[in-house]
């Protein structure tokens, strides 16, 4: 890749589940394979700036040598820390937006070019149809809990088709199918 171009490498949001009780026995695993993936395939990764599920994606990634960014709903990082009880560590960058958990979520899934949905609850699920409506590529990483149990029924009972998403339960082959999905919407081929 060409390094003079580095702001246009593929960024892919990691939603999960910040509470991991509900998940599968080897979902936070799968969340560290993910989020070394996004890497080991050349994209940032960027999630909510949580616990759970996505901050053990961001665990994989920069283990894997990324750079992750995190998008926050606290207004300052005191804020972030003390009222929201969230982690600094694992990210690079961590945008503090101030709007909340629904504004986070519409922020965090607009900046991104493609949603990987892994073990969720409402959360997950927000950020999902966000992600949705917007026309993203999903990826939905089967058999890891939690929300990611309803998805299929959920596109299935809303009659609006099933969109970009994509459904795959091994993390690596999830993560190339969402960068080929996502490199057929850009403009600057990467």
């Amino acid at each position: 890749m060409d390094e003079k171009h580095t702001h246009l490498k593929h960024k892919i949001c990691v939603s999960g589940a910040a509470e991991t009780g509900h998940c599968a026995v080897n979902a936070l695993d799968n969340a560290k394979i993910l989020g070394a993936e996004i890497v080991k395939q050349g994209a940032i990764m960027i999630n909510g700036a949580t616990t759970g599920f996505p901050y053990w994606s961001a665990i994989g990634a920069k283990e894997a040598g990324g750079f992750n960014i995190g998008v926050s709903p606290a207004n300052t990082e005191k804020e972030h820390i003390e009222t929201y009880k969230l982690p600094v560590d694992y990210l690079d960058i961590i945008i503090y937006t101030g709007f909340g958990y629904s504004g986070r979520n519409l922020l965090l899934t607009k900046a991104a070019d493609a949603v990987i949905v892994g073990c969720g609850r409402w959360g997950t699920i927000n950020e999902f149809t966000i992600a949705l409506e917007d026309g993203k590529p999903i990826g939905v990483l089967e058999g890891s809990g939690g929300s990611t149990e309803v998805i299929r029924d959920i596109l299935e009972k809303s009659k609006r088709g099933p969109g970009n998403v994509i459904f795959d339960s091994d993390p690596k082959r999830l993560v190339s199918k969402i960068i080929e999905f996502i490199k057929k919407e850009k403009l600057v081929k990467i």
